[in-house]
């Protein structure tokens, strides 16, 4: 796994009201965490903690959420880079660390805003921390989503989850990282899969490898992420053109209230036979469709 896992001695305790409390020593696999610093041209725009791996995806997904660019051509190349103050922690500087990409776009696409950057570190678990206002993150997607007619059976959606855990290998060695799937609606296939320690990082390099495949935007898709739902990742599915996001877990109402108006399909809580559809549940279609009355009890 090289750096995405990394090897630490612990101490296991187990307690017991019988026998006594047990320590052994003990080695256990962590997911690596590791700062990535994004520049395009040369100049900084964001550095992010991430699970090393696929971070030209991760780069190209994220600016494709920041609405830099919106499809393969605008892209042209990514090089890690190190030199001084790139080094991490008891790494010599001069080593290429891995841990800076610096981005070249499409002669045609104009450089990102300066108001954009953002030379911070933001957490594993919120993209969007340090943002100075809400209207900073309402990018204007170049994809109509509300136009998708795409539909996915809900039988078919309720298998989601199990394929999506069945290929975490980086979960099953640490239990720490995120995953990101994306399915076709119509067929079920798993199209790409990838892990982070960031959800949002996750949804990136999967957003990044459609861009370096040529895919945007991804009608007919549907984005699963193994965690809850956020603003920040209907956003980004937005963003990519994916018409449906389902989570495992709760949405946010910031989440809800940006699908309903950008004509995403959001599910929550899928899990099992079950699910809640919070938007546009048009496109989950059933065998036998009954309503029940909505409960207006407090």
């Amino acid at each position: 796994m090289g750096r995405i896992t990394a090897r630490r001695p612990i101490t296991r305790i187990t307690v017991s009201d019988t026998d006594g409390d047990n320590e052994r020593r003990r080695s256990d696999t962590l997911a690596v965490e590791e700062p990535l610093e994004i520049r395009v041209g040369g100049t900084s725009l964001a550095i992010t903690m991430r699970t090393p791996g696929h971070d030209v995806e991760l780069a190209v997904g994220f600016l494709v959420s920041e609405g830099v660019i919106a499809r393969g051509s605008d892209f042209r190349s990514a090089i890690h880079c190190g030199g001084p103050g790139t080094g991490a922690v008891g790494i010599s500087s001069a080593e290429n660390t891995y841990n800076v990409l610096d981005v070249t776009l499409d002669a045609g696409v104009a450089p990102p805003d300066p108001d954009l950057a953002r030379n911070f570190y933001t957490t594993s678990s919120c993209g969007l921390c340090g943002k100075a206002s809400i209207e900073a993150v309402e990018t204007v997607s170049s994809y109509d989503v509300r136009a998708d007619a795409a539909t996915v059976s809900a039988a078919l959606l309720t298998t989601f989850p199990d394929t999506l855990r069945a290929q975490q290998d980086v979960f099953d060695k640490t239990g720490g990282l995120h995953a990101a799937g994306l399915f076709d609606a119509n067929t079920g296939e798993l199209v790409v899969l990838r892990e982070d320690v960031g959800r949002h990082n996750a949804v990136d390099k999967v957003v990044g490898w459609a861009v370096l495949n040529d895919r945007l935007p991804l009608s007919g898709h549907v984005l699963m992420v193994s965690g809850r739902a956020s603003f920040e990742l209907v956003q980004k599915a937005v963003m990519a053109g994916i018409p449906m996001l389902s989570a495992v877990s709760a949405p946010s109402s910031l989440a809800v209230e940006l699908a309903d108006a950008s004509g995403l399909t959001l599910v929550g809580f899928l899990r099992g036979a079950s699910m809640n559809v919070y938007t546009h549940p048009e496109r989950v279609t059933t065998s036998v469709r009954r309503r029940e009355p909505v409960s207006t009890a407090s």
